[in-house]
C-alpha cells in the first residue's frame, strides 16, 4: 500500500470517527441556546389598576443591574436586547413598598410580557388579596410557547392607558392606589351604532342590520375581525328547547356557524392558523354562488398547556340563585378543576354588593382546598361587578406567567346592577388590561334578565371568547372538552380582507359577522383590534356572491331610485367613500378565474407585529364542509330575517337530511336538524 494511500485512509477513519462522536454528543447533550434576544413589555399599576408613572424598573443578574428604566405616564415600561435566562426584576417608588420578583426570559421568543402591581399592605389587606408565593411561582415561565421572532418595530405602540380617575356616586373600586380608582355606574348601550332594548322576554340584545349586496366594481374590499364565540347559538337552543322563538336580535349568524368546529386542515410552515376556501352553490339563491373561507388554528400540545393562571370571577348576585344560574357554573368549575396540571394555579373572585377574594391564587395541587372554594359558593345580594373585575385583574397580574396563559374567566347572568362604570370606561379598563397580557372570557347563564350585548363585548375587548351555558353538557363542552381552545390563544388580533375580482364576482354580500366589520384601512393597522384564536379553533365565514354576467337589478339602487342622487361636481359618494384597487391597463392574465383573495392577519400571544398569509380563491376545488356550514346558516338567517318563509324552512329541513357528515360532526348535525324542525312547527304557528 501506498503511502499517499495510508494518509488518505487515516484521514477518512479520523473523520468519520469525529462524526460519529459528534452524533453520539448530539444525542447527549441539550440543544444549543438560541443567540437571539428578546423584548421585555410590562406596565405598573397600583391596587385599584391605575397606572403609575414615575416607576424605576431594574433588570438583575448575578446581583448586577443589567438593565433599568423608568415606567411612563400610563404605567408602561421596556426593555429591549434581553438575553434569555434567569433575573431578578425590581420595581420602586415612593410611597409604596419595593416589589421584586424572579423572571426568567425564555428563547425562541420575540417578546414577553411583564404586569407589575404595586400595592401597599393596606390594600391587600382590604380586599382579602395574598400574594404568597404567587410572584416567584408565576415567573418560572414554564409552559412557555415558542414565538418567533417579529419584525423589528420601528416605533413601538404604546399601551392603551385606562379612563381619567374619578370618584363616582357608585363608590371607589380597589384599594388605596394613587389616582382613586374606576369611576363607577351603570353600564349602557354596549355596540356603537346600534341599537339596545329589551326583548320581549325582558332580556337585551343588540341591534344589527343585516349586511346587504356591494357592487365590486365599487367596493371590492370585505374587511372584518375574527369570531369564535358561540353564545347565539346555545341561546336559540334554549329558547327553541322552551317552545318559543328567539328574538330576532339573539340571532348572529356567524356564532351559528361556528358552533361546528369544522376539521380544516391544521396550518403548515410553523405559523399558528391555516386558510382554506371552497365554493358551492347558493341552496336559496341558484343563480348565486356561496363562499366558504375556513380558518384553523394550531393545537396544543402537553409542554403548552402547562403554565395556566386562571382568575375566576364568579357572579353570586342574588339572580344568580336558581339553578341553571350559579349551581351550573359550581358544577360545571368542579369538573373543570379535574381537567387541569398540579403546577397550574387557580383564584377565585366573587361579587355581589362587595366584591372578595374567596380562594386565592392555589395551585391546582391542592386541588380539594379548590373544590371546596367552589361548593362554598352561595348567592346573596346586588351586583357590583366593576370592583370584581378590579380586584380579579389584580390577582392576575400577581400571579402573571410570562408566556403561559394569563387569564380571568367571568361567570354571570350579565346583570350589571350597581358598581360597573360608564361603558367607555369599562371598556378601557378591559383594553388597557388585555394589553397587559391578561385575557377575559365570558359565560353567560340563565334566562329572563339576561344582558346578551353586554357579554358579548366585555368577551370582544378583552381578547376572550363568549359562550352561553343553557345546559351542563354545553358547560362541559366549553370547558372540558374544549378547555384548550377556550383557555389558550394561539393567535392575537385576527382580521381578514377579501378582494373580489370584478372580472368574475359582480357583487358580493357576508353572510352575518355584522358587528365584527372593520374599515379597508384598519387591516394593515396593528393597533385596530381584530379577534382571538384559541388552541384547535376554527372560524368560517361565507359570502353570497354574484357571478359576473348575471342579470341582476342595480344593487346600488333603492326600488327605482338610485340610493343617492350622483354629483354635479364631483365623483359620486359610493366611489369617494369605497376603497377601490389601483386602475391596471388590461387585467392580469395570471388571475383569469380567480374569484377573489383572502388575506389573514394575526399576531403571537405576546407580540407587537403581525403576520399575514393569502390564499387565492377559485371554484372548481372540493366541497366538502360548505353544505353543513350553509345550512347553519340559512337556520340563522330564517330565525332572524325570514322567520315565516314555511317554504324555506321546508327546503332546508330537507336539505339536512341529504347531507353527507363526517363523523366527527354527526352529532352536532343531527342536533341542528332537530332544532331546524322545532323552528319550522313554531313557524306554521305564527
Amino acid at each position: 500500500m501506498s503511502r499517499s494511500l495510508r494518509v488518505v485512509l487515516s484521514l477518512v477513519a479520523m473523520l468519520l470517527i469525529s462524526a460519529l462522536a459528534s452524533s453520539a454528543f448530539r444525542d447527549q447533550a441539550p440543544p444549543p441556546a438560541t443567540t437571539g434576544t428578546v423584548t421585555i413589555i410590562g406596565s405598573v399599576v397600583d391596587a385599584s389598576l391605575a397606572p403609575l408613572g414615575g416607576v424605576a424598573v431594574a433588570l438583575e443578574r448575578d446581583g448586577r443591574v443589567v438593565a433599568k428604566t423608568v415606567s411612563a405616564s400610563d404605567g408602561a415600561f421596556r426593555f429591549a436586547n434581553i438575553a434569555p435566562g434567569a433575573y431578578r426584576v425590581k420595581a420602586d417608588l415612593s410611597g409604596f413598598p419595593s416589589f421584586t420578583r424572579e423572571l426568567r426570559v425564555p428563547s425562541n421568543v420575540a417578546t414577553i410580557q411583564l404586569p407589575i402591581v404595586l400595592s401597599r399592605p393596606g390594600d391587600k389587606d382590604q380586599q382579602g388579596s395574598t400574594n404568597e408565593n404567587v410572584a416567584v411561582a408565576g415567573a418560572t415561565g414554564r409552559g412557555a410557547r415558542a414565538v418567533p421572532p417579529a419584525p423589528p418595530a420601528s416605533a413601538p405602540a404604546p399601551m392603551p392607558a385606562p379612563p381619567p380617575m374619578q370618584q363616582t356616586q357608585g363608590g371607589q373600586a380597589g384599594g388605596g392606589g394613587r389616582g382613586g380608582g374606576y369611576p363607577m355606574d351603570k353600564i349602557e348601550a354596549p355596540w356603537p351604532g346600534t341599537r339596545y332594548y329589551p326583548s320581549p322576554s325582558g332580556e337585551s340584545y343588540a341591534h344589527v342590520d343585516a349586511n346587504r349586496f356591494h357592487s365590486t366594481r365599487n367596493e371590492p374590499l370585505s374587511t372584518f375581525g375574527a369570531d369564535v364565540d358561540t353564545a347565539s347559538y346555545s341561546n336559540i337552543r334554549r329558547f327553541l328547547s322552551s317552545g318559543q322563538l328567539p328574538p330576532s336580535d339573539a340571532v348572529r349568524v356567524e356564532e351559528i356557524v361556528n358552533y361546528f368546529r369544522f376539521p380544516y386542515a391544521a396550518p403548515t410552515g410553523g405559523r399558528p392558523i391555516g386558510l382554506t376556501a371552497e365554493v358551492g352553490d347558493c341552496p336559496w339563491a341558484p343563480a348565486h354562488k356561496l363562499v366558504l373561507i375556513g380558518a384553523r388554528a394550531r393545537s396544543s400540545s402537553a409542554r403548552e398547556i402547562e403554565g395556566r393562571n386562571i382568575v375566576l370571577l364568579i357572579d353570586v348576585s342574588g339572580s344568580m340563585a336558581p339553578a341553571e344560574r350559579l349551581p351550573l357554573i359550581k358544577t360545571a368549575l368542579g369538573m373543570f378543576v379535574d381537567t387541569l396540571s398540579a403546577d397550574d394555579r387557580i383564584a377565585i373572585v366573587t361579587y355581589a354588593g362587595s366584591s372578595g377574594v374567596a380562594l386565592p391564587s392555589t395551585p391546582v395541587r391542592r386541588r380539594d382546598e379548590i373544590q371546596r372554594a367552589i361548593a362554598n359558593l352561595s348567592a346573596g345580594g346586588s351586583t357590583n361587578g366593576g370592583q370584581g373585575l378590579i380586584l380579579a385583574y389584580r390577582l392576575a397580574r400577581e400571579a402573571y406567567i410570562p408566556g403561559g396563559v394569563n387569564r380571568v374567566i367571568l361567570a354571570t347572568d350579565g346583570d350589571f346592577n350597581v358598581g360597573i362604570t360608564s361603558q367607555g370606561d369599562l371598556f378601557r379598563l378591559i383594553e388597557h388590561e388585555r394589553a397587559s397580557g391578561v385575557f377575559l372570557s365570558v359565560f353567560g347563564v340563565g334566562s329572563g334578565n339576561l344582558k346578551d350585548s353586554t357579554m358579548e363585548m366585555l368577551a370582544d375587548k378583552g381578547n376572550g371568547h363568549y359562550a352561553y351555558l343553557d345546559s351542563l353538557q354545553e358547560a362541559r363542552r366549553v370547558l372540558v372538552r374544549e378547555s384548550n381552545a377556550t383557555l389558550e390563544t394561539v393567535a392575537k388580533e385576527v382580521k381578514f380582507q377579501v378582494e373580489f375580482n370584478p372580472q368574475t364576482v359582480a357583487a358580493w354580500k357576508q353572510i352575518g359577522y355584522e358587528n365584527r366589520q372593520m374599515a379597508a384601512q384598519d387591516f394593515n393597522n396593528d393597533r385596530k383590534d381584530g379577534g382571538e384564536m384559541g388552541a384547535g379553533h376554527s372560524v368560517t365565514a361565507l359570502y353570497e356572491i354574484v357571478p359576473a354576467g348575471i342579470v341582476e337589478p342595480d344593487l346600488e339602487r333603492d326600488g327605482d331610485r338610485a340610493s343617492v342622487d350622483p354629483l354635479k361636481y364631483q365623483v359620486s359618494p359610493q366611489v369617494i367613500d369605497a376603497p377601490r384597487p389601483r386602475p391596471q391597463p388590461q387585467p392580469d392574465s395570471s388571475f383569469a378565474g380567480e374569484l377573489l383573495t383572502v388575506k389573514a392577519r394575526y399576531q403571537h400571544p405576546e407580540g407587537e407585529r403581525s403576520d399575514l398569509i393569502s390564499l387565492p380563491v377559485r371554484a372548481g376545488n372540493r366541497v366538502q364542509y360548505l353544505p353543513i356550514a350553509s345550512a347553519a346558516a340559512e337556520f340563522g338567517l330564517l330565525l332572524r330575517d325570514n322567520v315565516r318563509d314555511v317554504r324555506r324552512w321546508d327546503a332546508l329541513d330537507a336539505r339536512i337530511d341529504r347531507l353527507s357528515v363526517p363523523a366527527s360532526m354527526s352529532s352536532e348535525v343531527r342536533e341542528l336538524g332537530e332544532l331546524v324542525a322545532i323552528a319550522r312547527g313554531l313557524a306554521r304557528l305564527r
